[in-house]
């Protein structure tokens, strides 16, 4: 994977990329970076032309403010696609990096081929969820160490804990490279964040969602009502929330059989 980075907005906005052909953009999702889709963007490669992008705050790209909503990440992917000079993109975006993907969608449907979702949702937070939010970035200003490692463990089932320890240690180290700073942007980024439901319905792009039987942060029960009188197409894989550590080579698959789909 080649490392590149752009000014953008007087900040440095980090990626990687790797391949040539048809672009496919992966979007990590909260305290995650570009490193999480490492070995996915390395079998699609061969392939296509990959991207994995550090969004504002996380990895090696800087904070732009004190909060990201999902559409300054939005324009920050803008601005690489800009730079490379793609014409169109197939967007794969987990969690938080979901909501981007579809904010990026709304604001840019020309340059969309097809978005793909993993454990993220269309709708926006719910009051309770707010208030979730709300409390945990009182927390990171307490103490931004303990919320991460919390938030971390949270991501997981007690399962997954025990038989892959190494890749949430791994996880967790990357976790805790994140400032207070882009902990809490993108905190108050999501909170804000628009509900997008609408896109399932009357999006010009297909749009597939892949959920975690087992997800704790994403009920499935409530994850599958967006998708109630539409056409959308999704996939339920057994895991949790963390679905390219706990499954990876079914997701691998699942994303590949998305991607290849005739449009």
């Amino acid at each position: 994977m080649s490392h590149k980075t752009i000014n953008y907005k007087n900040i440095s906005l980090s990626y990687y990329e790797k391949g040539h052909g048809e672009t496919i953009l992966f979007l990590h999702g909260f305290l995650a970076n570009a490193t999480m889709w490492n070995d996915y963007a390395l079998h699609f490669s061969t392939s296509h032309h990959t991207i994995a992008v550090d969004l504002l705050g996380h990895g090696s790209t800087e904070c732009l403010g004190y909060i990201h909503t999902m559409e300054d990440m939005a324009d920050a992917i803008h601005a690489i696609i800009l730079e490379n000079e793609i014409e169109q993109i197939t967007l794969i975006g987990h969690s938080m990096g979901g909501y981007v993907a579809l904010a990026f969608g709304e604001l840019y449907p020309d340059l969309v081929n097809r978005i793909i979702l993993i454990a993220s949702s269309t709708q926006s937070d719910s009051t309770e969820r707010k208030l979730i939010r709300e409390r945990s970035v009182n927390l990171v200003k307490k103490n931004c160490l303990t919320y991460i490692k919390l938030a971390m463990a949270n991501m997981f089932t007690e399962e997954d804990r025990l038989t892959y320890y190494r890749e949430i240690e791994l996880a967790t180290s990357t976790a805790l490279t994140t400032s207070a700073q882009g902990v809490i942007a993108a905190l108050e980024g999501m909170k804000v964040r628009t509900d997008r439901e609408i896109l399932l319905h009357f999006a010009p792009y297909p749009i597939n969602l892949i959920f975690g039987r087992y997800d704790s942060l994403l009920k499935l029960e409530e994850a599958l009502v967006q998708t109630e009188g539409t056409t959308t197409t999704y996939e339920i894989l057994d895991g949790g929330h963390m679905l390219h550590i706990d499954n990876k080579l079914l997701l691998q698959e699942k994303l590949s059989q998305f991607i290849n789909r005739e449009l």
